[in-house]
């Protein structure tokens, strides 16, 4: 199944995008190596510059991702920041302290936003004049460097939701940029020149040719952890190539692959199709063989917001057991299996729905930590003019966390954020989700905002306005945090910088989002609370927890894996009614004030049985 053609909003699109490019810089050809950044034009607006208030850090606890050994360090490699493609950051993001912004036009999209080994940006910017390799300076975004990459050979149904030729690269960590060009090549490109005067390099040009034919696209290429170059095509290649050799191994799936791909350090490579969820591993040969493939549920509607009719995520590897995805049933479900290359039994360990039926999809990567996941709705976006004078897409930013026993899933908490297609991410040392979003509004304006999230509750914490207007769309670019702490969006117009005039508190040397729980030497203030489970007569039953004032932020409480409840206020108590004689096992989850998840379970007492007394004769 290919893409829908849409001539109308695209050609709508090129003609009120073209009016930017009129009033803003030469394109990008005649941007040269120190050329100050110019800012996206953008038009007035009366929408408030700040909303809310300067956040505290509450760090998140989860187990540290595993550094890839051949990719840049973990958040500075990819548009999902690691081999887990689990978008998070260890190091903090902006609170909104006094926040400034910044933004360079060059009239083009810089979409994957890497960091070298220097701190410099590097970036593919894609225009419609074609895609450009970019570094910055991450302090003023003048450019450095750039370095042009092969035009698209054809025009795509769809510009604004075409991936290939630049959308996904990697920086390796040699900082060298691994990308898959429009002529289905795979380039190795280098900087040169040292600190003084940067610039690009092509080292490897490998021709995938053979295995791609022509009319396809390269879509991702990744490393697996022993360095082997693994790529995927739109319509359904998997392939390999040895880097030392130059061999090229493939195989047909024959389903479409719009997403990049999850890498592990068991060897499994994560890859989801338009039909289903695989992981490959290289056989003896070097060559992608199938480990298991699982369907998902599939609707088969190509909804407004995903490229295809199926998944819209890169699959996201959570601690060393999970995998999760979204499906494209309606309402779409938040879906995770089991990872391992061999398991007896059902891989499935649950499927969520969410959103509302009818207005529900995503094409962007789940957030993940060892058990939560931070799910985003992009229905309704095809193309930056459904975001034009005024309006937005559906909302909805949801967390779902794996239950303690692994058995299932539930909701966490919903948000109403409108976030039309940013690629979120979760700083784990502020506890903060960073999402792109924009409102409708009455005047006809588009103001879009950085948005930041608590991770523990979803409530909105603060706003701060990026720009006005259609240069400030971020079309499926993601936000990225950068090593001091700030944020950047790839725009439309180029690329946005927004930072606390007040740095935020550099991370330690055991940043808090990267302890294990159970392992760090931190106090565990957690340690004296426990489940006071009461029988209310033989059908209801009383759940408290003691010694929780003051510490407890909110808690979720689960009978036998079948009822949940949310409490967010003291007193933390609850009482079930039409309880099962039969009922046995209270579980709950509590988050507690600057400190980690506590889980806690406890059997149900037996109902007492009273006994009629005898019959007086």
């Amino acid at each position: 199944m290919h893409c829908r053609p849409r001539p109308l909003p695209w050609g709508c699109a090129v003609g009120v995008w073209a009016s930017i490019l009129l009033a803003a810089l030469p394109g990008p050809s005649a941007l040269a190596a120190g050329t100050p950044a110019m800012p996206i034009p953008q038009t007035p607006t009366g929408a408030p510059v700040f909303v809310g208030a300067a956040a505290d850090q509450h760090p998140v606890f989860a187990t540290p991702i595993p550094q890839h050994p051949a990719m840049a360090p973990n958040g500075r490699s990819n548009v999902h920041d690691d081999g887990y493609m689990s978008d998070l950051y260890v190091g903090p993001g902006p609170l909104g302290r006094d926040m400034s912004t910044l933004s360079t036009d060059v009239n083009g999209d810089c979409g994957t936003i890497t960091f070298d080994s220097r701190g410099r940006i590097v970036s593919a910017c894609i225009g419609f004049s074609g895609p450009t390799l970019r570094m910055f300076d991450p302090h003023d975004l003048s450019q450095l460097a750039s370095m042009s990459l092969p035009m698209r050979q054809s025009v795509p149904a769809n510009i604004f939701q075409d991936f290939s030729g630049g959308g996904y690269f990697y920086l390796d960590n040699r900082d060298q940029v691994v990308i898959g060009t429009t002529t289905r090549h795979l380039y190795v490109i280098g900087e040169t020149g040292g600190a003084d005067n940067p610039g690009f390099a092509l080292l490897h040009d490998y021709d995938l040719t053979g295995v791609v034919p022509s009319g396809d696209k390269l879509t991702s290429a990744l490393p697996d952890w022993s360095g082997r170059y693994w790529f995927v095509s739109f319509n359904g290649v998997v392939g390999t190539v040895d880097p030392g050799t130059g061999a090229i191994k493939s195989l047909d799936t024959h389903e479409e692959i719009e997403n990049s791909f999850a890498v592990g350090e068991d060897g499994g490579v994560y890859i989801a199709t338009i039909a289903a969820l695989y992981r490959f591993d290289a056989d003896a040969t070097g060559a992608p063989a199938v480990s298991w493939r699982e369907v998902y549920a599939n609707s088969g509607i190509h909804k407004p917001g995903q490229v295809d009719a199926g998944t819209g995520t890169t699959p996201t590897l959570m601690g060393s057991q999970y995998v999760s995805i979204t499906d494209n049933a309606d309402p779409m479900d938040v879906v995770v299996y089991r990872r391992d290359r061999a398991f007896s039994g059902t891989r499935l360990v649950c499927s969520v729905p969410v959103f509302s039926a009818g207005a529900s999809d995503t094409e962007n990567s789940l957030i993940g930590t060892d058990r939560a996941m931070v799910v985003e709705n992009n229905y309704g976006y095809t193309d930056p003019t459904v975001t034009e004078n005024g309006k937005s897409t559906a909302p909805g930013i949801w967390r779902v966390d794996i239950d303690p026993d692994g058995r299932g899933c539930h909701v966490v908490w919903r948000s109403n954020e409108r976030s039309p297609t940013v690629v979120p991410k979760l700083s784990l040392a502020n506890g903060l989700v960073y999402a792109y979003t924009k409102d409708p509004t009455s005047d006809g304006s588009d103001p879009w905002y950085l948005t930041a999230i608590d991770f523990d509750t979803g409530r909105t914490v603060n706003k701060r306005l990026a720009g006005n207007g259609l240069g400030y769309n971020n079309n499926y670019a993601p936000i990225s945090v950068g090593p001091d702490g700030s944020a950047y969006v790839g725009a439309l117009g180029g690329l946005i910088e927004l930072r606390d005039a007040i740095p935020p508190p550099p991370a330690s040397a055991s940043p808090p989002g990267t302890a294990i729980p159970g392992r760090h030497r931190r106090p565990r203030p957690h340690r004296r609370l426990r489940l006071v489970l009461r029988r209310l007569g033989s059908r209801r039953l009383r759940v408290s927890v003691a010694n929780a004032p003051g510490k407890v932020k909110s808690l979720t409480l689960r009978l036998d894996r079948r009822r949940a409840v949310r409490l967010r206020h003291a007193p933390f108590r609850h009482t079930f009614a039409g309880v099962s004689p039969r009922a046995h096992l209270v579980q709950a989850t509590l988050i507690l004030r600057g400190g980690p998840h506590v889980r806690l379970r406890r059997r149900v007492p037996a109902a007492r049985r009273h006994r009629r007394p005898p019959r007086r004769r």
